[in-house]
């Protein structure tokens, strides 16, 4: 699919959002801060969008890509630059060392940007187009900023990204290059507060969060993140997937993941949805699930960048309930070794992406997937957008 900016058109079966949390239903429109009702009570939480009813098929055979799917998304048509549709690597080997049955691994660096944040950033645009504005914001110090910035580029919009002087020149010279702007705060809750302020006060479209405690990014684009669901059912993969392991920070992807399959057993298309497996480089969910309050702030230092971060969203919490799954921890140096057995395998992908397979192993340890079942790991970004010992977070 050609690189192309066509007239947004919202999806007519789109009925408004309603609220993860409390099912509070409002109309359609710009909810940046998530449910109301659960705002007012200190309770920050995300929205979906609600359909009308599903669509009488899956995909679109005139459609590629993402798009391929826009039936069941909040927009029709908009802005493209070909994202979606990547490969699921069969990891035969991988999976027969592990006694599994089978391994997948979704390898969403064939996005344009070299990450899944391209299935959000494709929708966010199209949305802010739609809405008039004139310019889009991100608080990122990695992929979504990347991603954010190439999207707004390709739609003529002017774009800002906040960062941590952790950001690295990599990710800085993506970003730059789209003609972007990087603004660079000193901690990384800093940069919520200033793009509060850019939303609110100076007219900025947001595309991440700015929240805190965090409430999900837009919900436009949170959606699009079904796609990959879909996209392993239609591969044939969910016929006998048992659990998906997802690398994880504010639980934009779990979510995203955990509602296309739930949308696809609501259709009657798969009977089950797998259970899905948070993988944080040290432990909030986990913390969260054993009883800590959920808006408590959990300090760590890592070089997982992409899944850093001091806080959890309730998105998170709600997908690793209803799929019945869980949280795992791991650590960089055992990542470090897992991101070569994964390139000696067959995929390049960045230190966050290679915790999947870390996490798997645990988790396999630890009883919670059994040998002989069948698992797919999600690789977010490619490994050419890392330099080794930079971008570590806290």
């Amino acid at each position: 699919m050609m690189p192309s900016v066509q007239t947004p058109i919202i999806n007519p079966a789109l009925k408004g959002f309603g609220c993860l949390r409390c099912s509070h239903e409002i109309p359609v429109g710009d909810w940046f801060e998530g449910c109301p009702q659960c705002l007012s009570r200190g309770q920050p939480t995300s929205l979906r969008p609600m359909l009308e009813k599903s669509p009488s098929k899956l995909g679109d055979p005139h459609k590629s890509g993402l798009w391929r799917y826009s039936g069941w998304l909040p927009y029709l048509q908009g802005v493209t630059l070909g994202e979606g549709n990547t490969s699921t690597i069969d990891m035969q080997v991988l999976a027969r060392d592990l006694g599994l049955r089978k391994i997948g691994l979704k390898n969403e660096g064939q996005n344009p940007s070299g990450s899944h944040k391209d299935r959000m950033s494709c929708l966010v645009v199209t949305r802010a187009l739609d809405m008039g504005a004139k310019k889009v914001v991100a608080a990122s110090s990695g992929n979504a900023g990347a991603s954010i910035a190439l999207y707004a580029a390709a739609a003529g919009l002017e774009c800002s990204v906040i960062c941590t002087p952790a950001v690295s020149s990599i990710f800085r010279r993506a970003i730059t290059m789209t003609g972007a702007q990087v603004l660079t705060v000193e901690a990384s809750a800093e940069r919520w507060d200033l793009m509060a302020e850019m939303v609110t006060h100076q007219g900025w479209f947001p595309a991440t969060n700015y929240l805190n405690p965090p409430v999900g990014s837009n919900p436009f684009g949170v959606d699009g993140l079904k796609s990959i669901a879909f996209e392993l059912f239609e591969a044939g993969v969910t016929a006998s997937l048992d659990a998906v392991v997802v690398p994880t920070s504010r639980g934009d992807l779990l979510w995203g993941i955990y509602r296309g399959f739930v949308e696809l057993r609501e259709a009657g298309l798969v009977q089950a949805i797998p259970r899905l497996y948070a993988v944080e480089p040290f432990p909030r969910i986990a913390q969260v699930l054993e009883g800590a309050h959920p808006q408590s702030w959990f300090p760590g230092e890592t070089e997982l960048f992409s899944i850093g971060g001091a806080t959890v969203a309730y998105q998170a919490l709600a997908a690793i309930e209803g799929s019945g799954g869980g949280a795992i921890v791991v650590d960089d140096a055992a990542v470090e070794r897992d991101q070569i057995t994964l390139a000696r395998n067959g995929c390049f992908a960045e230190l966050s992406s290679a915790a999947t397979l870390t996490g798997l192993r645990r988790l396999l340890d630890q009883g919670r997937i059994r040998h002989g079942e069948s698992v797919v790991l999600i690789a977010t970004a490619h490994g050419y957008k890392e330099l080794p010992g930079t971008g570590r977070t806290k």
